[in-house]
């Protein structure tokens, strides 16, 4: 993609809005709506079809985490959502990461991290740091009764794939994915499709979340043990 991301910006605090809006119009990415609230953002989406919504967990009248499963359902235009928070273990973006948002960025996050975030996700990666992901999954995924919660059978996978999927866990990149397995990143990239495609995930957010709630990857380090990658295809 050559031209800049389009983004709304959803924060009951002003301020905020503000600030992100100077940040990201200084390096050339497009505001193209701000809301106070989340059905103030639900609209912003469908008026707009940004490419990515910057979006307050904590709103009146709708907050971000039901703004985001509005957004997220029932329409051909799915933008990528980040949610904002000032808590870095919020239940509220566990379940906001279930409902297929992206990634989370803390509120005093630097302007450098915010535009390069908003370019990551625009581009099709997720915005999770991997220690942050364990301790959030340790918190809330085993114990999360929340109907939404994502729950998969892990028996379509091949071998190969589960391995790809448990190290996707643990936080790797494609890249680093390409160099442990000696794969090409182009490999490594149709097994992550693949492994999406049959558990019905939108995204990598989404598959980690995945393989902590069903113990292939264990909070504490105990994972399953995959097969040797020289048995694998």
């Amino acid at each position: 993609m050559t031209r800049s991301p389009r983004v709304v910006i959803a924060d009951d605090q002003a301020l905020v809005r503000t600030g992100f809006r100077m940040i990201l119009t200084a390096d050339g990415i497009d505001v193209v709506a701000e809301a106070t609230n989340g059905t103030e953002a639900v609209d912003a989406v469908r008026r707009t079809r940004p490419d990515v919504v910057l979006m307050d967990i904590r709103m009146p009248e709708l907050d971000g985490l039901e703004a985001t499963r509005h957004i997220l359902t029932g329409t051909d235009h799915e933008p990528r959502v980040i949610i904002l928070t000032t808590f870095d273990l919020d239940r509220y973006v566990y379940a906001a990461l279930s409902a297929g948002a992206a990634g989370f960025l803390l509120k005093d996050t630097t302007p450098e991290h915010l535009v390069a975030a908003v370019r990551m996700v625009r581009s099709g990666d997720a915005l999770l740091a991997p220690a942050i992901t364990r301790r959030l999954v340790e918190r809330f995924a085993r114990h999360d009764s929340d109907t939404t919660a994502i729950h998969r059978d892990l028996a379509a996978l091949t071998p190969r794939e589960l391995e790809v999927l448990q190290l996707l866990a643990r936080g790797l990149n494609n890249a680093e994915l390409a160099d442990h397995l000696h794969l090409s990143e182009a490999t490594v990239k149709t097994h992550v499709a693949r492994i999406l495609a049959k558990l019905g995930l939108r995204d990598r957010v989404q598959a980690v979340i995945v393989a902590y709630r069903t113990g292939l990857v264990s909070p504490t380090g105990d994972d399953t043990t995959p097969p040797a990658a020289d048995a694998l295809p």
